[in-house]
Parts: C-alpha cells; structure tokens; sequence
C-alpha cells in the first residue's frame, strides 16, 4: 500500500463533504456521452504510417517448433537509455546493440539472434528526446571501448531516427566504431 513508498500513512489527506447535488439530467448526459464517443473516433492527428493500427494475422503456429524454452540472453540491466550509467561496466570492450523498444517484442527471435554476446540498451526515437540521446551516446562512445554496435529498429519510418541518432553521437564522439543496422518488420521478421 501507501505506507511502502512513504513510510507511514498521510491522515487528514481526503475528507468527505456531504452537499446538494444539481439534478440528473438525463438528455445532458446522453448529448456529453455522444461528444466524448465522437472524439474517441477521431484518427491520430499525425500522419505518420507509424502509428496506423493494424491487426497481424497469426495463424495456428508449430507447438514443436517451440517445444523447447528459450533463455534469456540479457547480461546487464538497466537497459533503457537515460537509466544506463555512461561508465557502466558492461559497456567496456563491449558488443552493444541498440534497439528500439519495440524491437523485443516484434522479433520472436530476439535474444538468440540479435542479443546474444552483447551489452543491450533500448530508447524509442519517437516517443523519447533525441537530443538526450545523442548526448547520452556521445558520452558512452567516448568512454568505453567499444567493439562494435548493432542498431536494431522497426520498419516504420518514425523508427529509422535510432540510426540517425547513432550516427550523430558518433559523429561529435569522434570515434569510429563499427556499426551494423538491422531492421525488423511489423510482422516479426528481419527485413
């Protein structure tokens, strides 16, 4: 509850008031609810093929294919981008992949194929500040050894800025680091 995060229980937080209410008024409702059902329907403002919804058609997999779990292959935490510490250990002499966050969960074959052997960090280059990532980059680029980086993305086009942003940090790091890009599509396949 409450008392995990701070400690103790606030009192006197909520009161309860007891007052007159205005009268139902039933048209009122039926005319608001009629208005937040029309801007519910409204398409995104953006015209970006991003964010278009889709639904992916699966149909009834191989259960043998699968008969046998896969580990994860996950070597450092955190991952996300603004939570990696730039002197993180796991980032000297490191294999680093870069991928966008939706990559993980696109690509079945995730840690075998792409993370396995390497240091991970994730962002979103729509979603998160670019700037703040290329800052980050620049530090971490600067300060480790890198061997190599793999920039994992969506097909998307909105998804593509990952590889621009590791272009740009490389760029003011002044290092040159080999650099692989792997894109992967909506449909969880490696294009």
């Amino acid at each position: 509850g409450l008392g995990a995060c701070l400690g103790y229980c606030p009192e006197g937080a909520i009161a309860i008031e007891e007052r007159d209410a205005k009268p139902f008024n039933e048209e009122a409702t039926k005319v608001h609810l009629t208005e937040l059902k029309k801007k519910e329907d409204k398409k995104l403002p953006c015209g970006c093929p991003g964010t278009a919804v889709r639904s992916i058609d699966k149909r009834a997999t191989n259960d043998e294919r699968r008969a046998t779990k896969t580990e994860s292959e996950l070597t450092n935490w955190p991952v996300q981008l603004m939570l990696v510490p730039t002197e993180a250990p796991y980032l000297k002499n490191a294999d680093l992949l870069i991928a966008a966050d939706c990559v993980a969960f696109s690509y079945p074959d995730f840690h075998q194929d792409l993370l396995k052997g390497k240091a991970l960090i994730i962002g979103c280059p729509k979603l998160d500040d670019a700037g703040l990532y290329v800052e980050k980059l620049v530090e971490i680029f600067k300060i480790n050894n890198l061997k190599s980086i793999t920039v994992a993305h969506m097909e998307v086009p909105c998804c593509f800025g990952l590889n621009h942003i590791v272009g740009e940090a490389m760029k003011l790091s002044g290092r040159k680091i080999p650099l692989k890009e792997i894109t992967i599509g909506i449909q969880g396949a490696i294009k």
